[in-house]
Formats: C-alpha cells, structure tokens, sequence
C-alpha cells in the first residue's frame, strides 16, 4: 500500500471511530413521523413535478396501476426458496413503498385517472385511503411472520426496512396497538438479532461487499424509524452501523467502480442511498460519509459507462444484462449536483419504482450535449469501457476486464469481454445460475459452467480454470479519436502461463481487435471462447455471425494456420441449457508461445475489407497514436 493510501486509510479510520456513540448520534432526531426518505416538502415537489413533467406523469401512472395490482392480490406468505426468504423480503418492501408513496400523494395528483372514470371508460380508480388500508394490512401481515430469516440476514434487512417505511409513512393510520405490534417486530425480529451480529463481530459487519450495506441500511433505517420508542438501543444500532459501513463503501475507491459487477453495484449502491437518505431526512446529516468516500461519489459513473446501448450491462460475475432502473441515480444526480446521472435515469427502460418517482429530476442534457467522453477505465476494479457513440443503438460497445477472481460473486473470467453493435449483443456474459445449486456458493462452484473459465469469453488454457486467487491488473489505457484500447496482464490467471497479455482495441470506432499474447512454460492447448447467440458460419480463418440483417465478420489474423469452430454450450443439468447459445472457438494445440489476433467487424450488406497490419502489445503502450 502506497503511503498516500495508508493516509487516507488513516483518516477514513480516525472518523469512523469519531463517529457520535450512544444516544448522541441521535441528537439530531426528527420528531414524530413521517421522517424517513420522504418528508412533506418531498412530497410537494413530486406533486409539482408530476403536474408539469411527462416523464413524471408516466411514473406516477405506472405506479398506481402496479398498486391496483397490489390491492388484487393476496398477501404475502413466509415461504423460504433454498435457504432465503428474500424474494418476500423485496416483494414487502416493493408493496410498502409503492402504497405508502401513493397514499401519502393523496387523490389523483395525474388528474387523468378521474377524468377518464367521469367519462365512463375505465372503473373509478383506488382511492389514496385504499392504499393506505392495504399498506396497513401488508405490514401488519410481515410483523406476524414468525421471525424475519435471519440464518440469511439478507432477508431480515430488507424486511426491517420495509417495516420501518411502514411504521413511518402510515403511522397516521395506525391505531396505537397496531404501533406496538410492529415496533415490537422490529426490534425482535430485526434490531435484537442485528445487535447479535454486531456484539459478536459477525462477518457480514466486516464485510467490503454489498452484505454490508445492505444489512446495515436496512437494519439502521429500521433504528431510525423507532427511536422515539427505544432510543438506548436504536442509538447502539446506528453507532454500530456507522463503524461498520465504511468498510464496504471504501470498496468504490478510487473511481466509483465494483468488483461485485454491475448487479450488485445496485444492490449495494441502492442500500447505500437508502442509508444516507433517511439518516439526511431523520437526523439531518449523512454523519459525514459523503465528504469521506469520495470514491462513492463517482459510483453514478460506473453505472453510465457499464449500461450498453441497447439496454445490456457488461454483466460480469452474477449479473444479469439487463440494464433497467436505478432510482439511486436519481438521489445521486440531486444530492452530488450530477444531472448527468439523472439523464441516464431518465432513459433507461423498466417499471419505475417508488423511488424513482420520489427522487425524479428533470435535470440532463445527454452525452452528446455535454460531451461525455466515450472510452473509460475504471481502476482498482480493472474494467474498460469502449464505445463509438452516445445516443446510438447502433453504436459499438466493448466491456472488457481484468479484475480480481477473489471479489466476492465473481467468475473465474479474466480477460472475459461483451460486444454490442447494430443493436445487437454478439459476444455475450452468461451470467449467473440458479444459486440453488448444490454448493454454488461453496466448493462446487468452480464445477458450473457459467463460473468456469470456458464459460467466458477469454482464454482457457491446459484445459483448466483460472486460478480462484488470480489478479489481472489493467497495464494501459488509451483513448484517441482513431481507436481506444485496454491491455490486460493476465500471467497470473493461470499457472502454466510465464506471459499472458490480452488486449481489446476499437479501431476507427468501427472495428474491435482481440489480441493475445502468451508465453507458456510447457506446451498446453489454448482455446480462444466467443459465447454467441447468433447463427454462426465458420468457415477457416473467418467465421460469420448473423442476427436479423446484421453480421459480425470474425477474422483470425494470426496465428495464419489457425482456424475457427463451433460447439455447444450447453452443460449438463440442472444448470442452465443456455438455448440459443453456441461457441465459437479457436484452438491452438500444444502451444509454447503464441500471439493470437483476431478482428471483429460489424456490418450490413456487403462485408469490408478485413487486412490490418499487427503490431504487438509493447508497441500499443509505446506509440498509443499509432494505432495497428
């Protein structure tokens, strides 16, 4: 650790233990309710903003029509999926947030709801005192669970969370039995067994990954909410809370990026906002950790740069692709004065939630008006993006890692990369599987196939995986008008290989260029992996991908003896068949030492030509102007 580091290691610590304890850190308190992520001024700017901003409107009319449905159906049930009761969890917290919000806009803020009834063409719509009355019964119905799971304490955060939103947004509909019963809930069921946890040094208190965040918002939204009736011990809570979250929120440092991927940057990001929010709306400060993460502060730019142009995410380890909301935008682009972020949210595809419509900002011109740069690195998590255009579905896009095979979820996938162009993903991440799988998150998780090296599009090497304790620093960078690259060092990633260097070029922001270079200390084959949904034509040193009226022409540059392949991808069940997905590869058997290059070009109509001139890996560092 450089000394610069060690600095700021010191200070991150030094205010961390200064951090207010006992009832101190409740000096602050707001009384009386509501005082939890949405107080009445908020309120009266989400009115204002659904009276004169479209987008607003659409939100505001999509969450009433998801709370019809809500009234429809039955109510929750405590039922455990492998060993979480998390998909209840969400689904309480969902439901609480989207009554409650809408109860406490009162009427028909939209207006249109009304009119159209008036006019006969739709049934009156639910009134805000309904929704009320079902957000009652739906927290009264979560309190009478008989605990809240905490052998997974995923699942009791989340539910303290939607309990505490409860407590706090309806307490005006509330009798006063009804209130003891769920603050008892809370504390039994949540805070008691979170202080458990802290008391003991429990590992997710420890803990550098989204566990902690999401555990510490929702069990510290939970003290908040009832700190008028246990102050000693909600007190005990935040000040544990306080010491504890710093841990995980320095992992966005130095640049706002996530080892986890892009999933659980929303996980983690999502209940880190949760967290800072209603400590700002229940205390009236974010007890210093905004000013004291500045790597947080830049976590909306992850986000800008890992969401592709149609939609997908690089969705390195258990992430899914699609891009879809992120309401914590919206809250970032407010509070850090970002309307970048708040543009990016805007656009992005999905049911909109609570939050979204509570946290909505207008603010945001776009990438192209305010010249966005278009390739980024991301250092301490090692991941590039390449593109050739904002505001384009058509444009090319490139995620490409190195990373950390020890970050929590990750895959053994160094090197692994996605490819968007036309509007069309071509090389794409498989994702995750069933976390239902027997040892998916223990010792046979190196055995599925989306987690294995040959699951991913890189390298694969003796026929083995990546070493699970393997690094691959990012060596350069560069960003020019006439290309864009990363270069990663991949030698570790594998004990056979003396040298592994992998980089990803655009060229002319029409082209990408993959090119390996390997020196081995024994001969070994070497497989080159391209996962694709495409139809896929290999025919020698070029192989030709379609999808609808759009081809990527795949060019094996060198080595010129090498020729491509298909096979199947589909492993054996119970995991996933990954239908519509095929291999296409390259193998090189018994290799020593190798430079394999190969060009990916998009097209519709006739193909261009495919010549490049090579120039090795040294040279791109050299001369980045040069470009090969």
């Amino acid at each position: 650790m450089s000394f610069g580091a060690v600095c700021v290691a010191a200070c991150v610590l030094g205010s961390v233990a200064l951090a207010p304890a006992g009832e101190d850190i409740l000096k602050g308190l707001r009384q009386g309710h509501p005082r939890l992520i949405a107080l009445e001024a908020d309120l009266a700017r989400v009115r204002e903003m659904v009276a004169k901003e479209p987008l607003a409107k659409e939100y505001h009319a999509a969450l009433r029509a998801q709370a019809e449905r809500y009234v429809k159906e039955p109510p929750l049930e405590y039922k455990v999926i492998g060993p979480r009761l998390l998909h209840v969890s969400r689904a309480a917290v969902d439901r609480i947030y989207t009554l409650g919000l809408l109860y406490r806009l009162g009427g028909d803020v939209g207006g249109g709801s009304a009119r159209r009834a008036a006019r006969g063409t739709e049934a009156p719509p639910t009134t805000a005192e309904a929704f009320a009355d079902r957000a009652v019964a739906e927290l009264l119905n979560v309190c009478g669970f008989k605990d809240w799971h905490p052998s997974h304490f995923l699942d009791t955060a989340e539910m303290t969370h939607a309990a505490a939103i409860g407590y706090d947004w309806l307490h005006d509909r509330l009798t006063p039995e009804q209130r003891k019963t769920v603050v008892e809930a809370i504390v039994a069921k949540g805070l008691l067994p979170a202080k458990k946890v802290y008391d003991g040094g429990g590992w997710w208190a420890k803990s550098t990954h989204n566990w902690n965040q999401v555990c510490n918002g929702g069990i510290a939204i939970g003290a908040l909410a009832i700190a008028d009736e246990r102050p000693e011990l909600a007190a005990e809570i935040l000040a544990a809370a306080r010491r504890s979250i710093p841990l995980a929120m320095r992992s966005y440092e130095p640049e706002g990026g996530w080892a986890e991927g892009p999933g659980y940057w929303h996980y983690a990001t999502r209940y880190t906002v949760y967290y800072l929010a209603a400590l700002q709306t229940a205390l009236g400060t974010d007890l210093g950790l905004i000013q004291e993460m500045p790597g947080f502060r830049k976590a909306g730019d992850f986000r800008l740069h890992f969401a592709g142009p149609v939609g997908h995410t690089f969705n390195y380890a258990d992430a899914g692709s699609r891009s879809g909301r992120a309401a914590e935008m919206f809250w970032l682009a407010r509070t850090l004065d970002e309307p970048r972020y708040a543009w990016h949210q805007r656009s992005c595809e999905g049911r909109p939630d609570a939050l979204d419509l509570l946290w909505f900002d207008p603010r945001g011109a776009g990438p192209k008006a305010e010249n966005w740069p278009l390739d980024r690195r991301f250092r301490g998590v090692d991941v590039v993006f390449l593109r050739s255009a904002w505001e384009d579905k058509d444009a090319l896009f490139v995620g490409f890692k190195g990373g950390d095979n020890r970050a929590n979820h990750s895959h053994l996938d160094l090197g692994t990369f996605v490819l968007d162009a036309l509007g069309t993903r071509w090389a794409l991440d498989l994702g995750p599987d069933d976390y239902n799988l027997p040892g998916f998150f223990g010792k046979q998780r190196w055995t599925y196939y989306r987690l294995r090296t040959e699951g991913h599009n890189t390298l694969t090497i003796g026929g083995e995986n990546q070493d699970p304790a393997a690094k691959a620093p990012l060596i350069a960078f560069a960003s020019i008008p006439a290309w864009a690259f990363g270069i990663a060092d991949l030698s570790g990633a594998n004990k056979g290989a003396a040298r592994w260097w992998r980089g990803i070029a655009l060229l002319d922001r029409k082209e990408v260029l993959v090119q390996d270079e390997v020196e081995l200390k024994a001969p070994a084959d070497v497989v080159w992996t391209l996962h694709t949904a495409a139809a896929v034509q290999a025919e020698g040193a070029t192989a030709t991908l379609k999808q609808g009226e759009s081809f990527l022409r795949a060019t094996i540059l060198e080595p010129k003896e090498a020729k491509f392949e298909t096979a199947s991808a589909t492993p054996p069940k119970p995991q996933a068949q990954n239908e519509g997905v095929s291999r296409l590869l390259i193998r090189l058997a018994g290799a020593k030492e190798a430079r394999l290059a190969v060009l990916l070009t998009p097209y519709r109509g006739q193909p261009p030509a495919a010549a490049r001139p090579m120039t090795p890996l040294k040279q791109w560092i050299a001369d980045p102007a040069v470009r090969p």
